[in-house]
């Protein structure tokens, strides 16, 4: 029986749904696992996944399944509510059914977009688990992050403090940093503008080396992005070891292997590489590995994960970021190269709201009265804005996959305009379903379910935008106009110096194209709504990631340190102290 969402915040719900949650023993036996399989965290579990991959190698993948969505409006329009639904609505009708989603950060949890887990009857339990840490992967990123920084900083006091004999006593020899070429910065998983920038060894001799440094949020820490693509625990040594921290003064990386330090950061990140098990509130299983975000990094759960639950179920649904413009792009170009698995069919989350924001509409901000606009039927204001999600469309097309589009339907959705949308996208060449998961849970997802278990049946001949063979700048080029529908791109000086260095130098050759955009337009500006016309994309510099073997062009204002707004998500969050059940995740 649905719980009524109308009337119950999302934490109310799952207090309730957990109440009947099964525990890691109960998971063992039902999902057919051996006991060693299953590692206990408390109420709830991490899967050791190269013993189950060792196991199940020979047994055929299931059907793979992608959720991408429109460009959403500042309030999300529904990915992890449709993954949970469509996960639900699976279960409805019998199958075998799991899936994978990412770690929420801390910084978005706690200030505007709350809980990453979903909402109403499609909702992620654990919540407050999900929401808060869950089984330590992001804190243990975090240390093995600040780990290289202590090393690098250490290494830089000492370096200037002692010549090359007293330094020779000390078991180091001189690398010779260049100070004005640090590349990585502290890292913390909350939103905190106050630390983007800092000067950092103030004091004496013995307190540092005196510099300008400064935070990243965790979840863009190249350490994430690293998780989220590699096999198994030795690729992930061989990456973190790889990873560039600066430079020497002769121009020369200096990684965390010279500095000693990556057997340590993969001592602490041992751990994270198995993914844990939460479910929806129907209790269907769901994997939650990895937490990258997708504006800028690869937004994505991991390979590790979709690599077990293509072996354990018959159907795996696994989520991407933002918009396809953004998280699809990612999963189509990066993601599915570095796993060698294709998709079976990509879903595309829309709304009512977010169509007619689109078309138009009034500003839509976090915290705000929705502007009336979006209750009211407006068929003119909502068709002018269908363009977006006829855009996506076209973006999912060229993967060579025929998309599901999800009309993430609310009660102020009109007849009308279900019909106005779904006659757009089947013309576009889309199957078309709306989906009442939220207030219905897996019982108002069956048409959702239906379209989409039917186009698991369908042929997809997958192919890529690009051939890596490509140059830098050409590939640039060729995901600006393809995807993101411009004219062509400008580049910085400084930008196209640096491009020009990496198509110069072969080593850079199989690395891979991460663009760093907004996910809030198709542009690199969040303000600008719709399918504009006539713009150049504008790209002003290039984030080198050595051991995730990515170069990531910079667009726009991007900060790999978002801010705390004025009204944020922790505010509303308190603790029960007669029961310690934390209250107001949303």
């Amino acid at each position: 029986m649905p719980y009524d969402p109308t009337k119950l915040a999302d934490w109310q719900i799952a207090a309730e749904a957990e109440k009947n949650m099964p525990t890691p023993e109960q998971w063992r036996d039902r999902l057919g696992l051996e006991k060693d399989e299953v590692i206990s965290f408390g109420r709830i579990c991490k899967l050791d996944f190269l013993k189950i991959i060792e196991r199940l190698k020979d047994r055929s993948d299931g059907k793979y399944i992608e959720v991408t969505a429109i460009t959403p409006t500042p309030l999300g329009e529904g990915k992890t509510t449709t993954t949970m639904g469509l996960l639900e609505g699976m279960g409805k009708r019998g199958k075998n059914v799991g899936g994978a989603i990412r770690q929420p950060s801390g910084g978005p949890t706690m200030n505007i977009k709350g809980t990453a887990a979903g909402g109403g009857n499609a909702l992620l339990i654990p919540m407050t688990e999900f929401s808060m840490g869950l089984t330590g992967d992001i804190n243990d990123i975090t240390n093995a992050h600040n780990l290289a920084m202590v090393a690098l900083t250490a290494r830089m006091q000492h370096e200037f403090n002692y010549d090359d004999a007293e330094l020779a006593k000390r078991n180091l020899r001189r690398i010779d940093i260049d100070p004005r070429r640090v590349e990585m910065r502290w890292a913390i998983d909350f939103c905190a503008q106050a630390l983007r920038r800092i000067i950092i060894g103030l004091g004496g001799r013995m307190d540092g080396f005196m510099m300008e440094s400064g935070f990243q949020i965790t979840v863009s820490s190249e350490l994430m992005a690293i998780l989220s693509i590699v096999r198994d625990l030795k690729d992930l040594r061989e990456r973190l070891g790889k990873i560039t921290v600066a430079y020497d003064k002769k121009g020369n990386p200096v990684t965390t292997e010279d500095l000693e330090v990556a057997g340590a950061m993969c001592a602490w990140m041992r751990n994270t590489i198995n993914p844990t098990l939460g479910c929806t509130v129907e209790y269907q299983p769901c994997m939650i590995h990895a937490g990258p975000f997708a504006n800028i990094a690869v937004g994505q759960s991991s390979i590790i994960a979709d690599r077990v639950g293509l072996k354990m179920f018959d159907y795996h649904v696994t989520e991407s970021g933002f918009g396809a413009d953004i998280g699809f792009e990612k999963f189509w170009n990066v993601k599915c190269r570095l796993s060698g698995l294709h998709p079976n069919v990509s879903v595309i989350t829309a709304t009512i709201r977010a169509l007619k924001m689109h078309g138009g509409g009034p500003r839509v901000a976090p915290g705000r009265p929705l502007p009336e606009e979006y209750s009211k039927e407006n068929l003119e204001l909502l068709e002018k804005g269908i363009v977006n999600l006829l855009h996506h469309i076209n973006i999912v097309k060229k993967s060579g996959i025929k998309p599901v589009v999800c009309i993430n339907a609310f009660h102020t959705d009109t007849k009308d305009e279900i019909a106005l949308v779904r006659r757009y996208a089947e013309e576009a060449g889309a199957r078309c379903a709306v989906s009442e998961h939220w207030l219905k849970g897996g019982d108002g997802a069956l048409e959702l379910t239906d379209a989409v278990i039917d186009a698991c049946e369908e042929k997809v001949e997958f192919n890529y935008l690009y051939p890596l063979e490509m140059p830098l700048r050409e590939r640039v080029e060729v995901i600006a106009k393809e995807v993101y529908g411009a004219d062509g791109v400008v580049w910085t000086p400084e930008a196209e110096q640096k491009a020009k260095r990496f198509e110069d130098d072969p080593s850079f050759r199989d690395y891979y194209t991460m663009m760093v955009k907004t996910h809030l337009s198709l542009t690199h500006d969040p303000n600008i709504k719709g399918v504009p016309k006539g713009w150049l994309l504008p790209v002003r510099d290039i984030l080198l990631f050595s051991g995730a073997k990515f170069l990531c062009p910079m667009t726009g204002t991007i900060s790999l340190m978002p801010g705390t707004s004025s009204d944020p998500a922790f505010r509303r969050v308190d603790v029960d102290v007669n029961t310690g059940a934390v209250q107001g995740l949303f």
